[in-house]
Order: C-alpha cells, then sequence, then structure tokens
C-alpha cells in the first residue's frame, strides 16, 4: 500500500496543501503522512526553559493541530505524522521515495525556522523522481477537469499515466494541450513559412498521444486541443478552472525547464510535475 505525503508549517498555504492531500488520499483509499522539516529536531532534550526544547515542542503541537483538522475533514483516512529532523530540502526528497505523490504548499511561513515552503517547493520539484504537486489557487469546487501538457519533443509517458490515473480517480476529463508554433526560415530573411507543416506535425503528435490516452483510459473521456502560440500561454489558458494541471519534465542539469518553472508560480489551479 502506498500513501499521499503532504509537508506542513503551519501557514495558511501549508493548510491548502494538506487539505488537498487528504481529500487526494480518500480518493485513492491509501493513507496520509504530514511531515515537516526541522532542524532542532536534531538536538537532544534540554530543561523545560530551554529555547530549543520549546521550538521543538512548538513543532510537534503544530503537527498535531493539523492531524486532527485533515482527520475531521476526512475521517476515514488514517493520519501518520512525522517531524523530519534535517534540512527542508533534502528530507523532504526523503520522505517523497516510495510514495503517490508530494504535495506542498506554494508559499509560505509557520514561524518555525527552517520550515519555509515557497522556494522549497521549486527546488524539491527540480530533484524529485517522483511526482510533486504544488497547490497554487484558492480552493473551490471541483470540476471535472485534469489538464496534461504534451511537449513537442517526445511522447510522454510517467505524466500521461499519471494524468490519466488522476482524471480516473476523479471520474473526470482529461484535456490534452499542445502548443505549436510556426516554422522561421533561417536564411537570413527572418520570414515566416507556410504553418500548414508545423500544424500537422502538431496535430499528428497530438493525435497519437490522445489516441493512445484513450486506449489505455478505461473509459476517461479525454479532450484535445490543438493550440498555436507559446507552451505556458496555452497551459496557463488552459489551467483556468481546472483541478489539476499536469506537466512532464525532463530536469535537465538538475533544474526545472522554463515551462514546468512557469507553471509553478503562475498557474491558477493544483500542478504535479512528473518526470517522464
Amino acid at each position: 500500500m502506498t500513501h499521499v505525503v503532504v509537508a506542513v508549517d503551519g501557514s495558511a498555504g501549508a493548510a491548502r496543501a494538506a487539505d488537498w492531500a487528504v481529500e487526494e488520499a480518500d480518493r485513492r483509499g491509501v493513507p496520509l503522512r504530514l511531515v515537516c522539516a526541522s532542524l532542532w529536531e536534531r538536538c537532544g532534550p534540554g530543561p523545560d526553559d530551554d529555547l530549543v526544547g520549546r521550538l521543538r515542542e512548538a513543532a510537534h503541537g503544530m503537527l498535531a493541530a493539523e492531524a486532527t483538522r485533515v482527520s475531521l475533514r476526512r475521517p476515514g483516512v488514517p493520519v501518520i505524522t512525522e517531524l523530519l529532523a534535517d534540512e527542508t530540502v533534502p528530507s523532504l526528497l526523503r520522505a517523497g521515495r516510495g510514495s503517490a505523490m508530494l504535495v506542498l504548499g506554494s508559499r509560505g511561513h509557520g514561524g518555525f525556522e527552517g520550515l519555509l515552503l515557497g522556494s522549497v517547493s521549486l527546488r524539491v520539484a527540480a530533484r524529485a523522481d517522483f511526482p510533486v504537486v504544488v497547490v497554487r489557487g484558492p480552493a473551490r469546487t471541483e470540476t471535472g477537469r485534469v489538464v496534461l501538457g504534451v511537449g513537442s519533443r517526445h511522447l510522454p509517458g510517467r505524466a500521461a499515466d499519471f494524468a490519466l490515473a488522476e482524471a480516473a480517480c476523479r471520474k473526470a476529463e482529461l484535456d490534452v494541450v499542445h502548443a505549436w508554433q510556426q516554422d522561421v526560415d533561417f536564411s537570413g530573411l527572418s520570414a515566416l513559412l507556410d504553418p500548414s507543416p508545423a500544424r500537422e506535425r502538431a496535430e499528428a503528435l497530438l493525435t497519437a498521444v490522445a489516441d493512445q490516452l484513450e486506449h489505455d483510459g478505461a473509459g476517461v473521456p479525454v479532450n484535445r486541443s490543438c493550440v498555436p502560440g507559446g507552451k505556458a500561454s496555452a497551459l496557463l489558458d488552459a489551467a483556468v478552472g481546472a483541478d489539476l494541471l499536469v506537466v512532464g519534465c525532463r530536469r535537465p542539469f538538475g533544474r526545472l525547464g522554463p515551462v514546468p518553472h512557469a507553471m509553478l508560480h503562475h498557474a491558477p489551479c493544483p500542478v504535479a510535475v512528473v518526470t517522464d
């Protein structure tokens, strides 16, 4: 049995991430693991008035309170808590291994040193070899729509599988979006060529991906959208009103590509970054 991991730090952003994560765990029928990274946990016990001891106690109290809160939201989901005695990024990368996903808030600081979530989300997403979901946008009623971004250089693998599984467990539709741009004459004239070949290549790629998803999808409705223009703008438009946006990532040189990076900064809905 796998599980869903969510990082919390006492902030409003982390609470929204925990709300999203417990719903996800409930859908999948798996436990939820609430984690918080704190270097204070490395320190041994001290006197009752010791500052480090009080900070450790506060962190444990925050985790317990968050566990109680999400358990009330979904009473049937087993909730496990753990205070991670390490720096935030490496501890979250270890915590996410073997999980269905690691869920993070888009930003926030709960008041404890070393518990910052925000820039941490970008660094974790850039290094993880498991799905990372960053919860963006306000809490709202689900619409039954998952969006998958399809790149131009390769057919999606794990990202497409993840998006299809998310749509299936949500009983949602899957919108497959591929953006394309016209070919350019590099002879020195900087002239735009006939757009038909570029559009035809894009449509052929999208058709191949969507047909495979429909074959594997066990009844999940698959919608196709081939959009002229930039990839980031096409995905941001498609993500409006969506329950989840899924993007694949190859992480060249241990960094996020420009499209996943833009989605984590600007998407109006939760974003899943999945290594393809």
